[in-house]
């Protein structure tokens, strides 16, 4: 990797630091950093650089995990992330420590927060896969989410039970919205004993995911988030589609909305 001290920085990318760092598994981590960024809110996201060896500037989105009002403050970061053995970023991001620097975009965006969700919703569910999950996390730290919503589903789908993360985050949320709060993990490809196994689009369709939280998909009152790779996201947008529900637009209202997360 090129000199970082020696680049000239772009437009828009801030220094940061890392402060820490978990390994959930070889190729799956989380980096917590500290940036001095611009204000966002829970579900938005932002770009993590660095230098590739050819001295060329690599960026790619990622999204805050923790929520914006967190103990440590606004400029304290935590991005989840999975190295992509082709990925040009991913991988060297797995290889940073405590103490390096890396660069992050100084203005998040994306619109898949709270404050885009229709005021008829009263309840929230939010559909994700493998890193995906971030960015909900930050949103079920909200503390609006209590009051605002009957019911708030959070669904995981990942291949592996090692890759099913922040548990103890989840076990928070149980804790502050009890009954309201239900939590659905899929494994794809082991047995999955507290959980379900497959899809989450044939979960949908068959009626288990709905089955295991006593939740039911309706229209007006449910708002679906989708959150994940392209191919989850379309299957998932079909599925919810055969069950009733629309997509959502600014100009025409409905219950889902999508953000490709890849």
């Amino acid at each position: 990797m090129a000199n970082i001290d020696n680049a000239a920085v772009p437009n828009g990318l801030v220094e940061g630091c890392v402060l820490a760092k978990k390994q959930w598994t070889e190729k799956l981590f989380s980096l917590e950093v500290a940036a001095s960024i611009d204000e966002y809110v829970a579900g938005q996201f932002t770009k993590l650089g660095l230098l590739n060896s050819e001295g060329e500037w690599v960026r790619r989105a990622y999204s805050m995990v923790n929520h914006p009002k967190h103990l440590y403050g606004q400029n304290y970061l935590e991005f989840l992330i999975i190295a992509d053995d082709n990925g040009q970023l991913s991988p060297k991001l797995n290889d940073l420590e405590v103490g390096d620097k890396l660069f992050v975009g100084k203005q998040p965006s994306g619109f898949m927060t709270l404050e885009e969700i229709p005021d008829y919703a009263k309840e929230l569910w939010m559909l994700s896969t493998g890193t995906a999950i971030g960015p909900f996390l930050s949103i079920l730290d909200d503390p609006s989410i209590a009051e605002r919503f009957d019911n708030i589903v959070l669904v995981h789908a990942v291949r592996t039970e090692s890759e099913l993360v922040y548990s103890e985050s989840i076990e928070s949320a149980k804790t502050a919205l009890g009954d309201k709060f239900h939590f659905v993990s899929i494994v794809s490809r082991e047995v999955h004993a507290t959980g379900l196994q497959g899809r989450i689009p044939e979960l949908l369709l068959n009626g288990e995911i709905q089955n295991m939280t006593g939740v039911t998909l309706s229209v007006p009152d449910s708002f679906v988030y989708i959150c994940g790779n392209p191919a989850m996201v379309k299957d998932t947008s079909a599925a919810l589609g055969e069950l009733g529900l629309t997509k959502h637009l600014r100009r025409k209202p409905g219950n889902f909305a999508s953000e490709n997360y890849w």
